[in-house]
């Protein structure tokens, strides 16, 4: 029979290597898929984020990118065995749970999910070439950066989330936009009135972005009017979509207790899921901070929690 791992990790953000460093050094010998997605770089969302100037520890800044490998080697230098594989299957159904990849199937004691979740996008004919160089997806990690600060900006969307960011970013920003593409926000009751009475906010209804310009950087955005059929350029110095969040959890479909939107339920206070020995943590189950450093956090719980089971159940050894 083959041997039966102590704990798998699945996913590489921040969570997943922090997971990996707490049960290393717990003696618990880790493997983690850290995966091929994010185009091609295993890692998560800050592999796409140029300046995190948020992240504790750090007082000049660090680029995403950076930040990951610092993670990456902290786990590897505490015996995390790494495969940079995509996990395309996992059965949860019994002890112990198998995990698959194109390459390889693996038995596991224990599992900490910590898949992540991506941002929506629009797909703008040129949002690829301007990613990054004034085009965002989350206004609490960027927008103080410099590029940003007393720009005119733009936020795309129409719930919480949406207004929450374009209130933020009156901070930094000498206006702010918020286009929704319909005549009223689905934002809860006070977060409508904090943007509507707002002197920096205007809401622009009715209206959909059609395209973000600029050569080098962000310089404006081409909007359409949905009733009128007109579209016009508007300046502005960025572009922040609030229109959601995708967690990476298809594969656990029907195998964990998820939300409505696909983000896997814990129990309150705990990264434990509705089957025992799987444990998820960051932006898989985490619909409200998606910060790096909650994701860190979590991903600490999840290995505590898992070392915790695997005792109890006397799998440690």
């Amino acid at each position: 029979m083959a041997e039966v791992e102590h704990v798998v990790i699945i996913g590489s953000g921040p969570a997943g290597h922090t997971a990996a460093l707490y049960t290393a050094r717990a003696n618990l010998h880790p493997l983690m898929f850290e995966g091929e997605a994010m185009g091609g770089i295993p890692g998560g969302q800050l592999m796409i984020t140029t300046d995190v100037e948020n992240y504790p520890g750090f007082p000049a800044g660090i680029t995403g990118p950076a930040l990951m490998e610092a993670f990456r080697k902290q786990s590897l230098r505490f015996g995390t065995r790494i495969f940079t594989e995509d996990v395309i299957a996992a059965d949860l159904s019994k002890q112990p749970f198998t995990v698959k990849s194109a390459q390889r199937e693996v038995k596991a004691d224990a599992i900490i999910i910590s898949t992540g979740a991506n941002a929506k996008r629009l797909h703008l004919p040129s949002e690829e070439r301007l990613w990054t160089k004034g085009m965002s997806a989350c206004a609490v990690c960027d927008g103080a950066l410099p590029i940003f600060r007393n720009q005119v900006l733009v936020v795309v969307g129409g719930g919480d989330s949406a207004a929450e960011e374009s209130t933020h970013l009156t901070k930094f920003a000498s206006k702010v936009y918020l286009v929704h593409r319909r005549d009223q926000l689905r934002a809860s009751k006070i977060m409508q009135e904090r943007v509507l009475k707002h002197p920096k906010i205007e809401v622009v209804w009715n209206t959909i972005v059609e395209d973000v310009l600029g050569n080098d950087v962000v310089t404006g955005v081409r909007l359409t009017d949905v009733k009128t059929h007109q579209t016009r350029d508007l300046e502005c110095g960025g572009l922040f979509y609030a229109i959601g969040h995708e967690p990476n959890t298809t594969m656990f479909s029907g195998q964990l207790k998820m939300a409505n939107d696909g983000y896997i339920e814990t129990i309150p206070g705990t990264t434990k899921t509705s089957v025992a020995g799987v444990f998820a943590c960051g932006d898989c189950q985490d619909r409200v901070y998606r910060q790096a450093v909650t994701a860190a956090g979590s991903g600490c719980m999840a290995a505590m929690d898992c070392e915790r089971w695997l005792g109890e159940q006397h799998l440690d050894g």
